[in-house]
């Protein structure tokens, strides 16, 4: 049993079964057990890899579409450039050296959010000399035009799931079972309003966070200008179906086992975040595809330039690479991830974005 365990434990017995958006939220962001605030969760000796740890390539494709988009913007100086979830500040350096050299001259700020204090440690390294500030909300950044930048962080977001049965739907709670041990159940009453039809035993995620999120970065956008983009696993049809799950030294785990020691994520609604964002008056911008949007922007090209001075082991890393990063195959991210932007609906058409 985790030390988290036992708080847990000790939640449900004086007050009951949680839900899972709760459940997650303790996993993740628990102030002294939770996972994110007590180690660094990437690369090889961690439990997942995201995109900018794979290759440089993501992060400058990223840092050439914002120059691209601060043009668009009539080049505001200085320009806003924030991300949310940093990771180990990769993307935010890749994307800067890129950035600052097609716009050589504009004033850019670095703005991180980020809960992480072990994280954080990792991007202060990272980013030394960059100017950037950091930031433990959405709320305390600065007003003004910015490119704002979210890679695989709407997915760790809590929500609440609600399982289809004769009676209704009813919200999916963790308790625990006669062996003491976490179980998920069902909360005896059905959810009132909910009346989508389903099979029995379909399962629905409700992203309630994610969408309130949405929501705020669209009147941001709107307000003041600028564009968000976003990238995440997940899917553009509504549907049915179970996606919550965690990871733990690369493999997938029992969301239950072992809470704060292992990430737990849950498959982004692309098309529930698009009409969220649409609802304040913003342009939204695809989804679509990661691998085609980074084949969009060039990754072929810059491939193609790197190789012309690499050795062949480096060679094989670039091509390495490229694949996993466009690859819409089981062992690849094109097609699993997404792309989207929300964007100030004056920008008009976005580089490998089709309109919404």
């Amino acid at each position: 049993m985790t030390p988290l365990s036992r708080e847990i434990a000790t939640i449900i017995r004086e007050t009951g079964p949680i839900g899972v958006d709760r459940y997650m939220a303790l996993c993740l962001s628990h102030p002294v057990h939770g996972y994110y605030v007590t180690r660094d969760p990437l690369g090889a000796r961690g439990d997942f890899t995201t995109a900018p740890e794979i290759s440089q390539m993501f992060g400058e494709l990223i840092g050439a579409w914002a120059a691209w988009v601060h043009r668009a913007m009539g080049a505001p100086d200085p320009l806003l450039l924030i991300e949310l979830g940093p990771g180990r500040g990769t993307l935010m350096a890749d994307a800067l050296r890129a950035l600052r050299a097609a716009a050589p001259g504009t004033t850019v700020g670095p703005h991180l959010v980020e809960t992480s204090p072990i994280l954080r440690g990792v991007q202060e390294r990272v980013l030394a000399g960059t100017g950037a500030t950091w930031h433990t909300s959405v709320g305390t950044l600065p007003g003004g035009p910015a490119i704002l930048l979210a890679n695989e962080f709407l997915d760790c977001l809590p929500v609440r799931q609600f399982v289809r049965r004769p009676g209704g739907w009813h919200e999916r709670l963790v308790g625990q079972g006669p062996d003491g041990a976490f179980a998920f159940g069902l909360a005896p009453e059905a959810t009132r309003g909910m009346t989508t039809e389903a099979p029995d035993g379909a399962v629905v995620s409700v992203p309630g966070p994610a969408l309130d999120l949405a929501r705020e970065l669209a009147r941001r956008v709107r307000a003041v200008g600028g564009v968000c983009l976003l990238i995440d696993y997940g899917y553009v049809r509504p549907g049915f179906g179970d996606t919550l799950q965690a990871l733990s030294g690369h493999a997938f785990a029992d969301p239950l086992a072992a809470p704060g020691e292992a990430d737990l994520t849950c498959h982004v609604d692309f098309a529930a975040l698009a009409l969220a964002a649409r609802e304040t008056g913003a342009a939204v911008h695809g989804p679509v595809d990661q691998g085609d949007f980074l084949t969009a922007l060039g990754l072929h090209e810059r491939a193609a330039r790197l190789r012309q001075k690499a050795d062949a082991a480096q060679t094989g890393a670039i091509e390495a690479a490229m694949a996993r990063l466009t690859d819409p195959g089981p062992g690849g991210m094109g097609h699993l991830f997404k792309v989207i932007a929300i964007a100030d609906p004056a920008l008009g058409p976005l580089p490998g974005l089709p309109p919404g």
